[in-house]
Formats: C-alpha cells, sequence, structure tokens
C-alpha cells in the first residue's frame, strides 16, 4: 500500500488515455453485468412463493402455441393429488394502440369459479370475485395495470383479437393486486368459447392445476404426462418457473448465447487493457531503469504496473456495473407484461463478480508488459530510445 500514491499518479500520467480506456471498459462491464443479471433473472429467479410452488401448467408437448382438447380437464382432475384445475388460454389481441408500448399487457382467460382457489395470492374483495364469477362478459384487472391505463371499476374496455377473430367487449368487475404485481387482465373463458366459431370452442392452450402439496407436484406432472403419452396429443407438465422460462426457449439455448457473449466480452477487454498497458510500459522504459538504480526491484516494479492496471480496471468495473444498473431500470419501465423481468437489477453478489472480473482481467493483460518491464536489464532500460 505504500507505493499507492505512486500508482494513482502514474495511472493519471495520460489522462486521455486512461479516460478512453476506462470508458471502454466500462462499456464492456456494462453489458457484463447486465448479461449475468439476465441469467440471474431466468436461471436463478429466487425461490417460489407457496402458491407457486403448488401449481403446475399442462401444455402441448410440442409447443406452447399448439391447442388441446378441453375434455383434458376433466382426466386431470382425477388424478390423485390434485386439488384445482382451470383453463388457461393467452389471448393475445390488440388494446387501443398496439404500437405503444404501454397497451401490451397480459390477457388471460380462465373459469372464474376455479381460478381464485389456485391463485391465491390474488388480493381482490369477495364481492369483487362474486361480481366476476357471475358476469359472462367480466373480467378483473391487475392494480398497477388499472393504474396506468386510468381504469375504473364498470368501466368497459374492448380487445380486438388477433390470434382469435373476435373482439371481446369487456365489463371491469374488480381490481386484484398480488406481491409480484403481475400486469394482466383475465375475462371468463365462456365467453370466449362462445364468441369462436364451432370447431375451435373445445380447444385450449393450457391447463393451470393445483397439487395439494409441494411434495405431489413431481408426482402430479409424471402421472398427467403418462395418462396423454400415447394420445394424439401428448402433454408436458411442468412448473410455473419452468413454464415461462418456455417462452424464453424459442430463443435457442439462451445459457450458451449468454456465456458465449460473457465470454467474448471478457476477452475483447483483455485485448484493449493489454494494448493500451503495453504502450504505457513502453513509454516509460527509460523510467523504470532509472528507478531500479535507485533501488527498485524487480517485484516492486511488477506490482507497481500490476496496480495500475487493477486500478484502471476497476475504476471501469465500478463505472460499468453502474452503467449495468441504470440499464436495467430502465428495461423494468419500458417493458411490461413481462413478469421475471421485474426482479432484473445488479445484485451485490452481481456487482462482486464483475469487479472481481474486471480486476483478474487487468492483472492479467498487464503481466506480459509488466514481467518484460521487471527483467529488462538497468542499462538495456537506459539505452532504450523508443
Amino acid at each position: 500500500m505504500k507505493y499507492l500514491p505512486l500508482i494513482l499518479k502514474n495511472s493519471l500520467r495520460n489522462r486521455k488515455r486512461t479516460s478512453l480506456t476506462v470508458a471502454s471498459i466500462a462499456v464492456s462491464f456494462c453489458l457484463l453485468g447486465f448479461l449475468l443479471a439476465m441469467y440471474r433473472v431466468l436461471f436463478y429467479g429466487g425461490e417460489p412463493t407457496p402458491a407457486q410452488a403448488l401449481r403446475l401448467f399442462t401444455h402441448h408437448r410440442v409447443s406452447i402455441t399448439q391447442p388441446m382438447p378441453a375434455s383434458y380437464e376433466d382426466k386431470i382432475e382425477k388424478v390423485p393429488g390434485v386439488k384445482g384445475v382451470t383453463t388457461w388460454q393467452w389471448f393475445g389481441g390488440v388494446y387501443k394502440d398496439a404500437r405503444d408500448p404501454k397497451n401490451f399487457f397480459m390477457r388471460m382467460s380462465a373459469e372464474p369459479a376455479k381460478l381464485f382457489p389456485i391463485f391465491t395470492e390474488l388480493q381482490i374483495p369477495e364481492d369483487r370475485k362474486a361480481a366476476f364469477v357471475h358476469d359472462r362478459t367480466g373480467c378483473i384487472a391487475a392494480k398497477a395495470l388499472a393504474v396506468r391505463q386510468n381504469w375504473k371499476l364498470g368501466q368497459h374496455i374492448t380487445i380486438v383479437g388477433d390470434i382469435f377473430p373476435v373482439t371481446l367487449e369487456l365489463t371491469i368487475d374488480g381490481i386484484f393486486d398480488t406481491p409480484d404485481h403481475v400486469e394482466m387482465v383475465v375475462f371468463n373463458r365462456e365467453y370466449l368459447r362462445q364468441s369462436l366459431p364451432a370447431n375451435t370452442r373445445d380447444l385450449v392452450g393450457a391447463f393451470l392445476v393445483q397439487a395439494q402439496g409441494p411434495e405431489a407436484v413431481p408426482q402430479i406432472a409424471r402421472a398427467i404426462d403418462s395418462m396423454f403419452e400415447n394420445s394424439p396429443v401428448p402433454t408436458k407438465s411442468e412448473t410455473e418457473r419452468q413454464f415461462q422460462l418456455s417462452f424464453v426457449s424459442f430463443l435457442g439455448n439462451l445459457k450458451l448465447f449468454l456465456m458465449a457473449i460473457c465470454g467474448a466480452v471478457t476477452f475483447t477487454i483483455l485485448l484493449v487493457s493489454g494494448n493500451t498497458l503495453s504502450m504505457a510500459v513502453r513509454e516509460r522504459v527509460r523510467e523504470i531503469g532509472i528507478v531500479k538504480t535507485l533501488g527498485f526491484t524487480p517485484g516492486t516494479i511488477l506490482g507497481i504496473i500490476l496496480g495500475e492496471a487493477g486500478v484502471v480496471a476497476v475504476g471501469g468495473g465500478v463505472l460499468g456495473c453502474a452503467l449495468a444498473a441504470w440499464m436495467c431500470g430502465m428495461l423494468r419501465n419500458a417493458v411490461v407484461g413481462v413478469q421475471f423481468l421485474k426482479t432484473l437489477r445488479i445484485t451485490p453478489e452481481i456487482a462482486a463478480i464483475t469487479l472481481a472480473i474486471a480486476l483478474a482481467t487487468g492483472m492479467v493483460s498487464a503481466l506480459w508488459p509488466a514481467l518484460r518491464a521487471a527483467r529488462t536489464p538497468i542499462l538495456s532500460s537506459l539505452r532504450y530510445t523508443g
């Protein structure tokens, strides 16, 4: 630490070059931190709530976009360990102007009487529950969404179908809230069914299954899938978290994709910082020879140069983490309807990992120039003319 003032002074010797190097490292580590945050959200999103731990989603084995017969519901309900089942259909559609991202939110159909026992975390007054159950054209809206859209109880909203060739005229019977502040509208499955052509009325996208206990979830999933294994429409039953990730799977092997980008970013930082440190050392070859004559050992010179690299790299890493946190906040506020993004942020763990990579990258990139400088004989250093 006694050489820290010298290290800091040498790091700021060429302020323009140092600033540009820190900026380039910051941009790279901003991307790296953001990708690590995405990786954490997608694959390590935290423990499910007690209600989520009881729920399964059953959909077509080939793709979540393929429909299934609605008659599967009665068969699934008879599986041992199943407490409740309801249809769960993504409607899509357009509300007002589809070009405005603020008008995008989840639009789902379900069976009102079966929905509330399964989604126990829905916080809604009992009279509003009853109104939704008994109103064929009614719907319930999330509180966060209702505030954003300035919706009130009893208000009529229109959703024009795109997946389904129908236009829904809905009445807001209730406004609910959830611990994760999901933004969606849920309407009566029977209303959608009666609005569809006869040949598609009895097809659904998925079934929402509630188990009697968390320990029964794996057995129920296997039992359901085994029941329909040899049918024309086989099923795949998975937890709520796995079901959410199935949407992301459309992009391919996202784990490999994210890790490949992280590796490319790290390699790029190595090249940038290595080139910068090499230039800095070449400019100071004669100076290094002089400090050796003053008693500085090769080990001390090696440590000073590596320290300079560490200061520059960590400075870029800190700035990169700040930029990544800003990007995460912007994405959380800009994207609606994608629930797992609500937890997208730079956690202390991600910041620590990013800074550790920054420090290690700076040290590795500076190791070869530092070794060459430390090993150069005094006479060779003093004869160096650049």
